[in-house]
């Protein structure tokens, strides 16, 4: 395996670089089934709606989907080297806390409100990511107590439900244009805008190095240190576009413990989903979004069907468990620990 986490194959006898078939990497087949998996879902429930994919219906869906990719993309990040965060949840409540406290006013506070949020996420992240490398702590034990940190400064800021936002804002995040919706669009700048130059930068291909053999990245000289506070940095950054997109769509802030734990697990589930793999050094963020979108079509489905909603989480834990036993197939199929680093 490339340090860019994708898998490269020697040529087999009789090819030639011009004759030679394509063969898509575990990534890129991950991300394939992902989009497949959800095309198919997404059919069904247009199907079984009475009135058909309308753009409310599309609009609807897209923004609750879009809620969680941005969680998901939050959570690939430290995945990709080897960790998790299971503070995402947490930051996403937190930053949907202040959101509608602070992007609320003219113009120029609003603006002002929305870098204090997108800060809030950056630094929390950051933190989570110093603790671990210069504290040379366990991601998940760290992650956790940051998570009950930043929950309990959630409701430090809204100890109740309430709030607002600038209703400008909200709207255009949350509505659509020619069919198309802003959030959808939002989940694109995100991809263009933070994903692609990260996944380019030198500081992006490291933390697939490191995902796939820490130790060999050291000896190559990678800078496995800034590549993993810089993962954790940007996931708080993905988590705090999430909690402002919320605060759009709700026109409120809430400080629920349930909130921060349902897009902490889905996240993990969609990050799967999405062919990024749990030992790190494989994946994509662009798999993560159609993961959350199939995630998040499951509930969708029950909907149609008429099945119980309270019954989603069973559903959900089922889907969450098949990803995360499909993504360990890997271990059975290797004959040499060594395979796991390749």
């Amino acid at each position: 395996m490339s340090a860019s986490g994708t898998n490269t194959k020697a040529m087999e006898p009789g090819d030639t670089p011009t004759n030679r078939r394509w063969r898509p990497s575990a990534s890129q087949r991950g991300i394939m089934i992902a989009v497949t998996i959800f095309a198919v879902m997404f059919a069904v429930y247009g199907w079984k709606q009475p009135m058909g994919l309308t753009a409310n219906i599309v609009n609807t869906a897209s923004n609750k989907g879009a809620l969680l990719a941005l969680v998901a993309m939050a959570q690939t990040l430290p995945v990709l080297t080897r960790g998790l965060d299971l503070s995402v949840g947490a930051v996403f409540v937190l930053t949907n806390c202040l959101a509608s406290s602070i992007v609320v006013g003219g113009p120029v506070m609003t603006a002002f409100g929305i870098g204090g949020v997108l800060l809030v996420g950056l630094i929390c992240g950051t933190v989570n990511g110093v603790i671990i490398v210069y504290g040379r702590l366990q991601p998940l034990i760290v992650t956790l107590a940051m998570g009950a940190v930043y929950f309990g400064i959630s409701l430090a800021i809204r100890p109740q439900p309430g709030g607002s936002v600038n209703f400008e804002l909200a709207d255009f995040m949350t509505r659509s244009t020619l069919a198309i919706p802003h959030s959808t669009l939002l989940l694109l700048l995100v991809v263009v805008g933070i994903w692609i130059p990260y996944r380019r930068s030198t500081l992006g291909r490291a933390a697939y190095a490191v995902g796939s053999n820490e130790q060999a990245a050291y000896m190559s000289g990678v800078p496995i240190d800034r590549a993993k506070v810089l993962a954790y940095a940007l996931s708080g950054l993905l988590a705090a576009i999430g909690g402002l997109l919320l605060t759009a769509v709700t026109y409120s802030g809430a400080a629920k413990m349930a909130i921060a734990n349902d897009y902490t697990l889905n996240s993990i589930g969609a990050v799967v989903i999405g062919g990024t793999s749990l030992f790190g050094g494989m994946g994509s963020a662009i798999g993560s979004i159609f993961g959350a979108f199939v995630m998040r079509t499951v509930g969708d489905l029950l909907i149609v069907f008429d099945i119980n909603p309270v019954l989603q989480p069973l559903f959900v834990g089922i889907v969450l468990l098949a990803a995360v036993c499909i993504s360990s197939l890997r271990v059975f199929r290797i004959k040499n620990k060594l395979d796991l680093y390749r």
